[in-house]
């Protein structure tokens, strides 16, 4: 995480909210303003703690927060094998049954 100012400002974080609200910057040499397209913006972070800092609510408020338990492997398996062989059933018979030697693989 960036370092704190002296006001609490996290300038790399400030230009992220502010490509978030704005969807651009302004160039100050040009005069013009910059308005960025087709961006996605994904993020992860732990919580607090440890080096890691508070992110203003001006960011997160742009975010959905998931957070979840950690699971048992075989759960794990379950659920992306279900995912799996629900995507995989558009295909033909030799490649359905590719989930099955997958997940036994995997674990």
């Amino acid at each position: 995480m960036p370092k704190k100012e002296t006001y609490g400002a996290q300038p790399p974080l400030e230009l992220i909210r502010q490509y978030l609200d704005h969807k651009g910057w302004y160039d100050r040499k040009n005069l013009l303003y910059m308005r960025l397209e087709d961006l996605i913006v994904l993020t992860t972070m732990g919580p607090p703690g440890g080096g890691r800092t508070f992110i203003t609510n001006r960011l997160v408020r742009h975010f959905n927060m998931l957070a979840y338990t950690e699971l048992p492997s075989d759960i794990i398996n379950s659920i992306f094998t279900s995912l799996l062989a629900f995507y995989l059933r558009k295909f033909p018979e030799p490649v359905r049954h590719f989930d099955t030697h997958l997940s036994e693989t995997c674990l």
